[in-house]
């Protein structure tokens, strides 16, 4: 308790603070003119206001500086602000509305200059995707519903991190649950300490290249591969070594004989991107005894693991690895949405220091916020059963899908896990027309023959169905097949 004499000024302070609050202008910076520092002031903050509109600086509908305001700000005469204004509005520009205040104009007369050169009206809002899109999330009313409410509560008592700098590797609640889920689907066996929690599968790539593989280090790729992986090695300055895959998945053998000694391996074995085949358990073994005698780092990317149709999910690498050459990344893009950035990597206990340090270097740390949202989510059992539902719409997608294209001289192949399919080329179709035809259809896809780097191209369309109703896949995919089959290609 403060003496009176104190707790007196002290509320005398906050009185006197709270009248200078309510008397200080709004923020009108961007709506005030710059003016020629001589000449008549009046008639250069009347051409410049119409420029500012002429040139959609100030746009139809938007409130004007108070005339007192703005005369204060420029140390101007307030009656030469008003007639500025009134010349304005004589002049169709602005509209004065009694009480409100002054406005642009709905519907401003157009510059001579501006006619020959008209403005691109701004979007109003983000454009929905394109029915066949990859990448899009899986979330549906009721998953969203439950976010809302938790990062409601989140706000309401928001964790410590949210406030002060946290840990370079995430929130401690979410890593648990992370380390929990994994045990229990993928037979992952690691520590907390080894979770780092990142923006996605990019970053995390990003973050363990640059902090374990220098410069010209040698990488053994799936071909074909994952294109934004490529890019992001090609960008750090490493060698890329292509390692054909087949019906096995990659071949350890032929990427032994490309260069024995790489540094280490980007791969997808549980479902291949963009094939979809699974490195068989031979190669698994195989792939981890090269590793452990050539001290390499096997990059693990389990993108889409929680969407198999039929059977428990694989087991992951990582979970065989007795020797901790395996980097296993996980996201939860595929699962939940790409919107909410998170991400993890369970890293090998030798290397965690060194990540750690470049973590702390870079973005500092993880999103606390979305962290204590999704580590309750998980916690209360939710995504769990959010992950259930979404397998059922995606597995009604894809057979959707598969309907639709059956018109289309395609093979399609059924995939019975992830979330996209191949549609390959018949023939000598390539799929550069294709796709063209595709998306004249309405259907969205990616093009296969792209996607390899030393072996012979496919050719073949790479679809994806998540995030989409049945019904409107479907309409889309008819509607390709439509077109690719009225094109006349067999």
């Amino acid at each position: 308790m403060l003496p009176p004499r104190y707790q007196a000024k002290l509320d005398q302070r906050r009185s006197t603070e709270s009248q200078k609050h309510q008397t200080n202008f709004p923020d009108w910076s961007a709506l005030i003119p710059v003016l020629p520092a001589g000449g008549p002031r009046r008639d250069a903050l009347q051409a410049e206001m119409r420029r500012l509109i002429e040139t959609r600086v100030l746009l139809p509908g938007q409130k004007l500086p108070p005339s007192r305001e703005l005369a204060q700000r420029l140390k101007l005469a307030r009656g030469a602000v008003v007639a500025a204004y009134e010349q304005l509005a004589a002049d169709g520009f602005v509209e004065a509305r009694t009480g409100a205040g002054t406005y642009v104009a709905a519907q401003v007369p157009e510059h001579a200059a501006l006619k020959t050169a008209p403005l691109t009206p701004a979007k109003t809002g983000p454009t929905l995707p394109v029915p066949g899109k990859l990448g899009s999330g899986t979330v549906d009313d009721k998953t969203l519903r439950n976010l809302r409410g938790l990062f409601r509560e989140a706000l309401l008592r928001p964790p410590p991190g949210f406030l002060h700098y946290g840990d370079p590797f995430g929130e401690l609640p979410l890593r648990r649950e992370i380390v929990d889920y994994l045990r229990a689907t993928r037979g992952i066996r690691a520590e907390v300490d080894q979770v780092m929690i990142t923006s996605g599968t990019q970053s995390a790539l990003s973050l363990i290249a640059r902090a374990l593989l220098p410069p010209d280090s040698r990488v053994w790729v799936e071909d074909p591969c994952y294109p934004q992986a490529l890019n992001l090695f090609r960008s750090l300055g490493l060698t890329i070594v292509p390692v054909a895959v087949d019906r096995d998945g990659l071949d350890p053998a032929a990427g032994v004989v490309a260069a024995p000694e790489a540094e280490a391996v980007y791969l997808t074995p549980s479902h291949q991107y963009p094939l979809g085949t699974t490195l068989s358990m031979p190669r698994r073994l195989a792939l981890l005894d090269w590793a452990k005698g050539a001290g390499a780092w096997i990059i693990e990317d389990d993108y889409d693991s929680e969407f198999r149709f039929t059977g428990p999910p694989l087991a992951a690498l990582h979970g065989i690895d007795r020797a901790e050459r395996v980097i296993y990344l996980g996201t939860f893009s595929k699962a939940l949405a790409p919107g909410l950035r998170l991400g993890y990597a369970v890293l090998p206990a030798e290397v965690v220091e060194t990540v750690h340090k470049l973590r702390d270097l870079t973005d500092r740390y993880p999103n606390p916020l979305i962290e204590t949202v999704l580590a309750r989510f998980m916690a209360e059992g939710q995504y769990a059963a959010h992950l259930r539902r979404a397998r059922k719409r995606c597995r009604m997608a894809r057979d959707a899908l598969v309907e639709g294209l059956s018109a289309a001289p395609l093979d399609v192949t059924i995939p019975d896990q992830g979330l996209h399919l191949i549609a390959h080329a018949r023939n000598s179709a390539l799929d550069a027309e294709l796709q063209r035809l595709a998306q004249a259809g309405g259907l969205a896809s990616r093009r296969l023959s792209q996607m390899f780097l030393k072996a012979p191209a496919q050719q073949g369309l790479v679809i994806g169905y998540s995030g989409f109703e049945a019904d409107v896949i479907r309409a889309a995919a008819s509607g390709a097949a439509r077109a690719i089959a009225s094109a006349g290609i067999q």
